[in-house]
C-alpha cells in the first residue's frame, strides 16, 4: 500500500473549507476527513475548555487514523491539530504544550484567507477584528511548526482553482 497524499484545509471560520473539501473530494476522488470540532460544537457545545480541545484533537486523530487505514490515494482533511492548537491559543491566550507538540500528519496545508463574508451559524465565534487575529494565530502556529502553506483566497471559484493547482503540484512532487 502506498502512502496517501494528505491535504489539510485550515483557516478561520466561514472561509469555505468544508464546502471546498467536499468539492475537492468529489472532483479528485479523495476521501474526506470531516472536522470533528464542528461536530463537537453542534452536539456537545462551544465551551472549548483546555480539556475539551484536547479531547477534540484526540477524537479527530483517531478518526483520521481509521480513514487512513482504508488506504485512500488522497485524503482531504477539514482542519487538523494546527487549527485545534490555534483555537487553544485564541481562547486561552497561550500555546498548549500538548496540542502544539502534536505533529500534523498532512503533506500540504491550504491556508484559507479571511476575505469571505462571515456567516453566523450558531457555532462560529470570531467575527471582525477577532477574525484577523485568529488568522494571524493560525499563520503563526503553522510557522512555528515549519509549515509553509499554500494560501487560498478570493472568490469561491478562485479558491477552488488555487486549491486544485496546489494539490496537482503536490501530486507531481509525491509521484
Amino acid at each position: 500500500m502506498t502512502k496517501p497524499l494528505h491535504i489539510c484545509l485550515t483557516g478561520v471560520e466561514s472561509t469555505g473549507k468544508t464546502m471546498l473539501a467536499e468539492q475537492l473530494c468529489a472532483s479528485l476522488g479523495g476521501l474526506l476527513m470531516r472536522e470533528y470540532g464542528r461536530e463537537y460544537a453542534e452536539t456537545i457545545g462551544t465551551d472549548f475548555t483546555p480539556a475539551a480541545l484536547r479531547s477534540i484533537a484526540a477524537t479527530h486523530a483517531q478518526r483520521r487514523a481509521a480513514l487512513l487505514a482504508t488506504g485512500p490515494a488522497l485524503l482531504i482533511e477539514d482542519t487538523d491539530i494546527v487549527t485545534t492548537a490555534a483555537w487553544f491559543r485564541m481562547l486561552h491566550g497561550h500555546r498548549d504544550p500538548e496540542l502544539s507538540a502534536t505533529p500534523t500528519a498532512a503533506d500540504l496545508h491550504l491556508l484559507f484567507a479571511p476575505d469571505t463574508p462571515w456567516v453566523a451559524d450558531g457555532t462560529r465565534q470570531f467575527v471582525g477584528t477577532y477574525r484577523d487575529r485568529f488568522h494571524a494565530i493560525i499563520s503563526d502556529e503553522l510557522a512555528q511548526r515549519g509549515i509553509a502553506p499554500a494560501l487560498i483566497s478570493g472568490n469561491w471559484a478562485q479558491r477552488r482553482e488555487q486549491a486544485e493547482t496546489a494539490i496537482r503540484a503536490a501530486r507531481r512532487q509525491d509521484a
